[in-house]
């Protein structure tokens, strides 16, 4: 039976649906499978097919995952062949072969499997979307580690094996290879991403081992472990970032790259000796949490415009300032994503590259090399470039080409670390650069900082201290109401769920850059600067008080400099 009379006899789809199939087939040049187009009709599923077709051969219908096939007997299939056919070996029980297949039909395809494999082979019939997606889990770039191989929290109370660990050097790389401290390992990883930590501390005491998330902001306690764990665990997370077990005095940086249900994070790794042994830091990095929209990241209408002017301008430099942690590259990730197009050349300068974005050409600084951020770029220069991005402007070398170039015809975007924006024009001077020529390149400073949201689970009202009242009357005028989390499971009790950025946009006009030129106080710019219609940080994060998104605290904490 053809695969349409298939489906109409189990009652999936019907005649007049396979019949418009049929003729989008036709006018379609006969591109594409009936089964394709059914599919993408929305008249059934890949799992509908899947099913009727495994019915119809007399084979077993399974719906595959990374859980259900051991990936030891995947390798008796070469990779080509596995991704060239889309054919999964799921599992060997007295040398039958169990393989999943999209196309049960293909008896040339079975026949060769017998043959390279060596084994008698039974058929089940899955979906190519399903096989893909689990050899992509199983068969991932060399370097890349898959952890969905975890452990639950009561399997974290028998770790006899590794409490027992002596400090022999010699043993830690065996040690660290078995499977209680590879899924230990896997475990705090897996957990980190799946509770959106943005940090890992690992950190180790006289008589107990801390693990710490970075949540929101803030740390908090995970898991504390018996102190004789300490070295497998580091040395397991040393192996998987390429770094030096047998290292333990000096600092050492590393990445990983890690499968989490088949989509890839990396990871950060820094270790650091200290008084009780080396404790680790992980930054997790998740593409998929990066946000590449502006409109995404809590811009004020009248600053989300002001921004996209100033982004669009033909050359000059635009800085973004704020502490570490502060969301200073996703916001440039973000114009940088908005200014992408075909007719324009992007280059970025970055330590490390956080993040690749298709059609913009990414380079990586090498310190050991002496491949630094002024010597990248100096030769960005003659990559013809329209557009540049700086990770951080740290010296005055670098300083000094940023400027020349915004100064020659290009857009040049970069981070620096100030308290507020005006601040971004004294930290210019205090590089040596020019008052002239700071003036004539300086377009814009956004200032920002990260804050954290009221959840929307337990958001309620309530009534702040009257000081706390006073303060943010006096900058906003009066209140109607104030909001805050009282604490649920959705938040792990802490009232706050996700963070939102608030701004403080500084474009300097013609009376500004003379000042600039004239050598002004920080404390002159900033008073022209709120004067001429700049929002400071506090009065852009009251705003979002108003409008119930944040708590008053957390802004009057974060911008307390200006209470």
């Amino acid at each position: 039976m053809q695969l349409g009379q298939l489906l109409l006899a189990r009652n999936i789809v019907t005649a007049e649906q396979i019949e418009t199939a049929l003729t989008e087939q036709r006018e379609e040049g006969h591109r594409k499978l009936l089964g394709e187009l059914l599919v993408e009709m929305g008249y059934c599923t890949d799992n509908q097919i899947a099913s009727a077709l495994a019915q119809a051969y007399g084979v077993p219908y399974a719906q595959v995952g990374p859980k259900i096939c051991d990936p030891k007997v995947i390798e008796k299939l070469p990779r080509d062949f596995l991704e060239e056919h889309i054919v999964l070996p799921l599992f060997e029980v007295n040398g039958v072969l169990t393989v999943a297949v999209s196309e049960p039909s293909n008896v040339f395809l079975i026949d060769e499997i017998k043959r390279i494999s060596g084994c008698k082979v039974q058929i089940v019939c899955s979906t190519s979307k399903d096989i893909k997606a689990t050899l992509q889990t199983h068969l991932p770039a060399a370097n890349v580690f898959v952890i969905d191989d975890i452990i639950d929290e009561e399997g974290l109370k028998d770790f006899s094996l590794i409490e027992n660990i002596t400090q022999d050097i010699s043993n830690l790389e065996e040690i660290a290879g078995q499977s209680p401290v590879v899924k230990l390992v896997n475990y705090q990883l897996y957990n980190a991403v799946r509770e959106n930590a943005s940090d890992i501390h690992i950190e180790p005491d006289d008589k107990k081992l801390r693990v710490r998330y970075r949540v929101d902001g803030k740390l908090y306690e995970k898991m504390c472990l018996p102190y004789q764990m300490h070295s497998a665990i580091v040395s397991r997370i040393k192996i998987m970032a390429e770094m030096d077990i047998a290292q333990r005095r000096l600092p050492q940086d590393g990445g990983i790259h890690v499968l989490v249900e088949g989509r890839p994070i990396d990871l950060r790794v820094s270790v650091m000796p200290g008084n009780f042994g080396e404790k680790v830091v992980i930054r997790v990095i998740d593409p998929q949490k990066v946000l590449f929209n502006l409109e995404s990241l809590g811009f004020t209408y009248e600053n989300l415009k002001l921004f996209r002017k100033v982004i669009q301008s033909p050359n000059g430099i635009v800085l973004v300032t704020g502490p570490t942690g502060s969301g200073k590259n996703t916001t440039l990730y973000a114009g940088l994503s908005e200014l992408n197009n075909e007719d324009v050349n992007i280059c970025t300068v970055e330590d490390p590259v956080e993040c690749n974005i298709g059609g913009i050409n990414q380079f990586q600084v090498n310190q050991p090399a002496g491949f630094e951020f002024s010597t990248a770029l100096r030769s960005l220069l003659r990559q013809d470039p329209d557009i540049i991005m700086v990770g951080e402007i740290r010296d005055q070398a670098t300083a000094n080409i940023a400027v020349q170039a915004a100064l020659t015809g290009h857009l040049v975007l970069s981070t620096l670390h100030t308290n507020d924006a005006p601040g971004a024009v004294t930290r210019l001077l205090d590089l040596d650069i020019a008052p002239y020529l700071v003036s004539a390149s300086l377009i814009a400073v956004l200032a920002q900082r990260l804050v954290r949201k009221i959840c929307p689970k337990c958001k309620t009202e309530y009534e702040p201290p009257s000081s706390i009242r006073k303060v943010a009357e006096k900058s906003s005028g009066k209140f109607e109401q104030f909001y805050r989390g009282v604490g649920c499971k959705k938040c792990r009790n802490t009232g706050y769920t996700g963070r939102i950025a608030i701004h403080e946009l500084f474009v300097p006009n013609e009376m500004i850059m003379e000042m600039i030129n004239d050598r002004a106080s920080l404390k002159t710019l900033r008073a022209k600067a709120l004067a001429t219609g700049m929002v400071s940080l506090q009065a852009d994060g009251i705003e979002k008080v108003k409008a119930g998104i944040i708590p008053i605290e957390e802004v009057l904490q974060t911008t307390q400099a200006e209470v």
